[in-house]
C-alpha cells in the first residue's frame, strides 16, 4: 500500500512504522489519522509473517508533536465531536491490535502524539523525548484518549495535575512514573524497540494476542476482567501452541510456536 505521510518497512518480523511529517513535526493531520486507519485495519492484519509493530517519527526532533492545529480552526461542536471520535477510534485499533505494538519515542510526543504513544502496548523513549498534553493552553481538552490513558498510566492525581497545567515530562519522570518502559540513549532507540519484540516473537502468538485482550479488558467498563482471561486462557489450552510449549517444557528445549 501506498501512504503520503507513514512510511513502512520489514525487518525480521517487524514493521517498522514512521510518521514521515519531519518539518511539521510529524503533526496528526486529518490525512496521518487515516492513513494510520488503512495500516492497522487493513495492511498490518494481511502481512503474513508479521510478529510486531514498531511506531516512531522522522527524525531526531519529535515522535509526534501533537495534532495539526491548522485543521482545528473552524471547528463548530459537532466538527469537533467528530475529529474526536475518528482519533479515538483508530487509536483503539492500536491499543486492541492482537500483535504488540511498541512506541520508540524520539523527541517530542505532546497532544495527539501522546495519546498516540500511550495506545501502544509499550513505549521505549530516548533520553530526548518529552511528554505531554498541553491542549488547556489552546481552549481545548485532549480529544484522542488523554484523559482516560493517562490516569491508567500515571495515576489520577498526577494525571489531574499533567492535564490541568499543561506541564510537560521528561523521559526520566516518564519512566518513574511508569508512563515509559525503558530510556535509551537515542542511537540506541530502535535496537531497544528491536530487541524487546524480538524477545516477545519467541513466545507463542495465540498466548500474546490473550495478554494483550485481557490486559485492555481490565479498563473496560462493560467487561468483566477476571472473566475474559478465563476465557482466554481457555483458548490457549486447545491450541498447538500450548502443546507445543508444554513437550518444549519437558524436553528442555525452545519452543517452536506456529500460532495455532
Amino acid at each position: 500500500m501506498s501512504y503520503q505521510n507513514l512510511s513502512v518497512q520489514e525487518e525480521n518480523g517487524i514493521l517498522i512504522l514512521t510518521i514521515s511529517r519531519e518539518k511539521a513535526l510529524n503533526a496528526l493531520n486529518g490525512q496521518t489519522i487515516l492513513e494510520l486507519r488503512q495500516f492497522f485495519a487493513e495492511d498490518a492484519p494481511n502481512r503474513d509473517g508479521i510478529r510486531s509493530i514498531i511506531i516512531t517519527g522522522a527524525g531526531p526532533k519529535a515522535f509526534v508533536a501533537g495534532a495539526d492545529i491548522k485543521e482545528f480552526v473552524g471547528l463548530d461542536a459537532e466538527n469537533g465531536r467528530q475529529l474526536s471520535q475518528r482519533g479515538q477510534d483508530v487509536f483503539r485499533m492500536i491499543e486492541t491490535f492482537p500483535k504488540p505494538v511498541l512506541a520508540a519515542v524520539n523527541g517530542f510526543a505532546l497532544g495527539g502524539g501522546c495519546e498516540l504513544a500511550m495506545a501502544c502496548h509499550l513505549r521505549v523513549a530516548s533520553e530526548n523525548a518529552r511528554f505531554g498534553q498541553p491542549e488547556v493552553n489552546l481552549g481545548i481538552i485532549p480529544g484522542y484518549g488523554g484523559t482516560q490513558r493517562l490516569i491508567q498510566y500515571v495515576g489520577k492525581g498526577k494525571a489531574m495535575e499533567l492535564l490541568l497545567t499543561g506541564d510537560m515530562l521528561d523521559a526520566r519522570e516518564a519512566h518513574t512514573l511508569g508512563l515509559v518502559n525503558h530510556v535509551v540513549p537515542a542511537g540506541e532507540l530502535l535496537d531497544k524497540a528491536k530487541s524487546i519484540l524480538q524477545k516477545i516473537a519467541t513466545k507463542g502468538p495465540v498466548a500474546v494476542a490473550g495478554v494483550i485482550s485481557s490486559v485492555n479488558a481490565y479498563f473496560q467498563y462493560n467487561e468483566d476482567g477476571f472473566d475474559h482471561e478465563v476465557r482466554a486462557f481457555g483458548k490457549t489450552t486447545g491450541t498447538e501452541d500450548f502443546k507445543e510449549g508444554a513437550t518444549a517444557f519437558i524436553e528442555k528445549r525452545q519452543a517452536n510456536f506456529t500460532g495455532k
